[in-house]
Protein backbone atom coordinates (compact mmCIF):
# COMPACT_ATOMS: atom_id res chain seq x y z
CA UNK A 1 0.00 0.00 0.00
CA UNK A 2 0.92 3.45 -0.78
CA UNK A 3 0.71 7.41 0.47
CA UNK A 4 0.11 10.03 -1.60
CA UNK A 5 1.87 13.63 -0.59
CA UNK A 6 3.89 12.57 1.70
CA UNK A 7 5.97 15.46 4.43
CA UNK A 8 8.13 15.38 7.12
CA UNK A 9 7.38 16.71 10.56
CA UNK A 10 8.81 16.99 14.18
CA UNK A 11 6.15 15.21 16.73
CA UNK A 12 5.83 18.44 19.17
CA UNK A 13 2.21 17.09 21.61
CA UNK A 14 -0.66 15.34 21.28
CA UNK A 15 -3.72 16.70 23.67
CA UNK A 16 -5.91 13.61 22.87
CA UNK A 17 -6.40 10.38 20.79
CA UNK A 18 -7.35 11.86 17.81
CA UNK A 19 -5.23 14.71 17.25
CA UNK A 20 -1.20 16.28 17.55
CA UNK A 21 0.67 18.98 16.83
CA UNK A 22 3.52 18.82 14.52
CA UNK A 23 6.32 21.39 13.32
CA UNK A 24 6.03 21.59 9.34
CA UNK A 25 9.14 23.53 7.97
CA UNK A 26 9.00 25.79 11.34
CA UNK A 27 5.31 25.88 11.16
CA UNK A 28 2.74 24.13 14.04
CA UNK A 29 0.13 22.00 12.61
CA UNK A 30 -2.51 20.47 13.72
CA UNK A 31 -2.76 16.79 12.30
CA UNK A 32 -4.90 14.13 12.37
CA UNK A 33 -3.85 10.66 14.52
CA UNK A 34 -3.99 7.76 12.35
CA UNK A 35 -3.84 5.14 15.75
CA UNK A 36 -5.80 5.74 19.29
CA UNK A 37 -3.47 3.58 21.02
CA UNK A 38 -1.35 5.09 23.14
CA UNK A 39 1.83 5.06 21.10
CA UNK A 40 3.60 6.89 24.08
CA UNK A 41 7.10 4.93 23.20
CA UNK A 42 6.78 6.37 19.77
CA UNK A 43 5.24 10.17 19.68
CA UNK A 44 7.49 11.83 21.80
CA UNK A 45 8.67 15.56 21.79
CA UNK A 46 11.32 15.85 18.53
CA UNK A 47 10.01 12.51 17.02
CA UNK A 48 10.44 12.89 13.43
CA UNK A 49 7.10 11.90 11.74
CA UNK A 50 5.81 11.44 8.47
CA UNK A 51 2.33 12.85 7.30
CA UNK A 52 -0.06 12.46 4.20
CA UNK A 53 -2.03 15.59 3.50
CA UNK A 54 -5.49 14.91 2.75
CA UNK A 55 -7.27 15.58 -0.23
CA UNK A 56 -10.27 16.93 1.04
CA UNK A 57 -10.20 20.55 1.35
CA UNK A 58 -13.27 20.56 3.73
CA UNK A 59 -11.15 18.90 6.16
CA UNK A 60 -10.14 21.00 9.82
CA UNK A 61 -7.13 18.69 9.51
CA UNK A 62 -4.55 19.12 6.70
CA UNK A 63 -2.75 15.92 7.29
CA UNK A 64 -2.81 12.56 8.72
CA UNK A 65 0.21 11.42 10.69
CA UNK A 66 1.00 7.78 9.55
CA UNK A 67 4.67 6.99 10.18
CA UNK A 68 6.77 7.98 13.25
CA UNK A 69 10.91 7.25 13.71
CA UNK A 70 11.61 5.34 17.13
CA UNK A 71 15.43 5.28 16.59
CA UNK A 72 16.69 3.96 13.69
CA UNK A 73 13.55 2.44 13.02
CA UNK A 74 10.82 3.56 11.17
CA UNK A 75 7.46 2.53 12.07
CA UNK A 76 4.06 3.07 10.60
CA UNK A 77 1.39 3.91 13.02
CA UNK A 78 -1.61 4.14 10.88
CA UNK A 79 -4.26 1.51 12.21
CA UNK A 80 -6.37 0.80 8.85
CA UNK A 81 -2.59 0.37 7.07
CA UNK A 82 -2.46 -3.48 8.36
CA UNK A 83 -5.73 -4.59 6.61
CA UNK A 84 -5.26 -2.28 3.51
CA UNK A 85 -1.48 -4.09 2.75
CA UNK A 86 -2.72 -7.77 4.14
CA UNK A 87 -5.79 -7.68 1.24
CA UNK A 88 -3.03 -6.77 -1.11
CA UNK A 89 -0.68 -9.31 -0.07
CA UNK A 90 -3.95 -11.80 0.27
CA UNK A 91 -4.62 -11.19 -3.22
CA UNK A 92 -1.33 -11.80 -4.70
CA UNK A 93 -1.61 -15.80 -3.26
CA UNK A 94 1.36 -15.32 -0.62
CA UNK A 95 -0.64 -16.69 2.39
CA UNK A 96 -2.97 -19.32 0.67
CA UNK A 97 -1.62 -20.32 -3.06
CA UNK A 98 -5.35 -21.54 -3.93
CA UNK A 99 -6.88 -18.61 -2.86
CA UNK A 100 -10.48 -18.59 -4.47
CA UNK A 101 -12.50 -15.79 -3.00
CA UNK A 102 -11.50 -12.71 -0.64
CA UNK A 103 -14.12 -10.10 0.95
CA UNK A 104 -13.19 -8.16 3.42
CA UNK A 105 -15.16 -7.51 7.18
CA UNK A 106 -17.01 -10.55 6.94
CA UNK A 107 -20.32 -10.60 8.78
CA UNK A 108 -20.15 -14.24 11.17
CA UNK A 109 -22.76 -14.50 14.06
CA UNK A 110 -22.56 -11.51 16.13
CA UNK A 111 -19.08 -10.90 15.00
CA UNK A 112 -17.52 -9.09 11.97
CA UNK A 113 -13.83 -10.75 11.18
CA UNK A 114 -11.46 -8.77 8.63
CA UNK A 115 -11.51 -11.61 5.96
CA UNK A 116 -13.23 -14.31 4.89
CA UNK A 117 -11.58 -16.46 2.72
CA UNK A 118 -12.40 -19.58 0.57
CA UNK A 119 -9.59 -21.96 -1.08
CA UNK A 120 -10.02 -25.00 -3.30
CA UNK A 121 -10.26 -26.99 0.07
CA UNK A 122 -11.03 -24.48 3.29
CA UNK A 123 -13.37 -21.86 4.21
CA UNK A 124 -11.42 -19.45 6.38
CA UNK A 125 -11.70 -16.75 9.00
CA UNK A 126 -8.50 -14.11 9.32
CA UNK A 127 -8.69 -11.06 11.93
CA UNK A 128 -5.71 -8.61 11.34
CA UNK A 129 -4.05 -6.88 14.69
CA UNK A 130 -1.63 -4.01 13.76
CA UNK A 131 1.31 -4.08 16.16
CA UNK A 132 3.68 -0.76 16.86
CA UNK A 133 4.43 -1.38 20.38
CA UNK A 134 8.21 -2.51 19.98
CA UNK A 135 11.23 -3.43 23.67
CA UNK A 136 14.34 -4.31 22.67
CA UNK A 137 13.41 -5.83 19.56
CA UNK A 138 10.21 -7.43 20.91
CA UNK A 139 6.86 -6.23 19.68
CA UNK A 140 4.21 -6.65 21.51
CA UNK A 141 -0.07 -6.75 21.63
CA UNK A 142 -2.15 -4.70 22.76
CA UNK A 143 -0.34 -1.37 24.01
CA UNK A 144 -3.01 -1.12 25.84
CA UNK A 145 -5.77 -3.55 27.66
CA UNK A 146 -8.58 -3.70 24.88
CA UNK A 147 -11.65 -6.04 25.80
CA UNK A 148 -13.06 -6.34 21.99
CA UNK A 149 -9.46 -7.81 21.13
CA UNK A 150 -10.48 -9.92 23.88
CA UNK A 151 -13.71 -10.81 22.66
CA UNK A 152 -12.42 -11.13 18.97
CA UNK A 153 -10.43 -13.94 19.81
CA UNK A 154 -12.76 -15.64 21.69
CA UNK A 155 -15.29 -15.33 18.69
CA UNK A 156 -13.11 -16.95 16.38
CA UNK A 157 -12.27 -19.74 18.70
CA UNK A 158 -15.82 -20.10 18.24
CA UNK A 159 -15.80 -19.80 14.77
CA UNK A 160 -13.20 -23.04 14.23
CA UNK A 161 -15.60 -25.51 16.95
CA UNK A 162 -18.14 -24.67 14.12
CA UNK A 163 -15.59 -25.66 10.75
CA UNK A 164 -13.74 -22.72 9.93
CA UNK A 165 -10.22 -22.66 9.29
CA UNK A 166 -9.27 -19.67 11.95
CA UNK A 167 -6.37 -17.28 11.53
CA UNK A 168 -5.02 -14.38 13.98
CA UNK A 169 -2.52 -12.32 11.70
CA UNK A 170 -0.28 -9.52 14.12
CA UNK A 171 0.99 -7.15 11.48
CA UNK A 172 4.23 -5.72 12.61
CA UNK A 173 4.43 -2.93 11.05
CA UNK A 174 7.90 -2.43 11.19
CA UNK A 175 10.90 -4.12 10.61
CA UNK A 176 13.82 -5.79 12.81
CA UNK A 177 11.57 -7.68 15.21
CA UNK A 178 13.21 -10.72 17.27
CA UNK A 179 9.59 -12.47 18.01
CA UNK A 180 5.96 -11.39 18.78
CA UNK A 181 4.51 -12.13 22.32
CA UNK A 182 1.04 -10.66 23.80
CA UNK A 183 1.46 -7.64 26.39
CA UNK A 184 1.51 -9.90 29.75
CA UNK A 185 2.17 -6.81 31.70
CA UNK A 186 -0.69 -4.41 30.12
CA UNK A 187 -3.22 -6.88 29.65
CA UNK A 188 -2.64 -10.37 31.11
CA UNK A 189 -6.60 -11.39 29.73
CA UNK A 190 -5.95 -11.15 26.11
CA UNK A 191 -2.35 -13.10 26.57
CA UNK A 192 -4.63 -16.06 27.95
CA UNK A 193 -7.53 -15.86 25.49
CA UNK A 194 -4.72 -15.97 22.73
CA UNK A 195 -3.17 -19.11 24.51
CA UNK A 196 -6.60 -20.28 24.86
CA UNK A 197 -7.03 -20.19 21.47
CA UNK A 198 -4.27 -21.73 20.26
CA UNK A 199 -4.33 -24.62 22.00
CA UNK A 200 -7.99 -25.08 20.67
CA UNK A 201 -7.05 -24.45 16.95
CA UNK A 202 -6.82 -20.72 16.20
CA UNK A 203 -3.57 -20.16 14.08
CA UNK A 204 -1.53 -17.59 15.12
CA UNK A 205 0.81 -15.90 13.15
CA UNK A 206 3.04 -12.64 12.95
CA UNK A 207 4.68 -11.11 9.94
CA UNK A 208 7.15 -7.81 9.83
CA UNK A 209 6.00 -4.88 7.55
CA UNK A 210 8.77 -3.68 4.43
CA UNK A 211 7.69 -0.07 6.03
CA UNK A 212 9.06 3.66 3.67
CA UNK A 213 7.66 7.21 4.44
CA UNK A 214 5.25 6.66 2.02
CA UNK A 215 4.55 2.84 2.08
CA UNK A 216 3.96 -0.42 3.85
CA UNK A 217 4.13 -4.23 2.36
CA UNK A 218 4.13 -7.39 3.76
CA UNK A 219 7.54 -9.31 4.69
CA UNK A 220 8.40 -12.01 6.30
CA UNK A 221 7.08 -14.21 8.87
CA UNK A 222 8.05 -13.74 12.73
CA UNK A 223 8.30 -16.02 15.44
CA UNK A 224 5.54 -15.97 17.68
CA UNK A 225 5.86 -16.92 21.63
CA UNK A 226 3.07 -17.09 23.52
CA UNK A 227 3.06 -18.80 27.51
CA UNK A 228 1.04 -18.32 30.35
CA UNK A 229 1.64 -15.66 32.79
CA UNK A 230 1.98 -18.02 35.63
CA UNK A 231 3.30 -21.33 34.13
CA UNK A 232 5.76 -19.42 31.57
CA UNK A 233 6.12 -22.36 29.60
CA UNK A 234 5.97 -20.90 25.58
CA UNK A 235 3.34 -22.86 23.63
Amino acid sequence: MKYDHIVEGSFLERPNRFIAYVDIRGHREKVHVKNTGRCRELLVPGAKVYLERSGNPLRKTVYDLVAVEKGNILINMDSQAPNKAVGEWLLKKELFPDLVTLRPEKVYGSSRFDFYIETAREKIFLEVKGVTLEKDKVVLFPDAPSERAVRHVEELEEAHRNGYQVYILFVIQMKGAVYFTPNWETHPRFGRALCHAAQNGVRVLAYDCRVTADSMEIGKPVPVKLYDDTAGADT
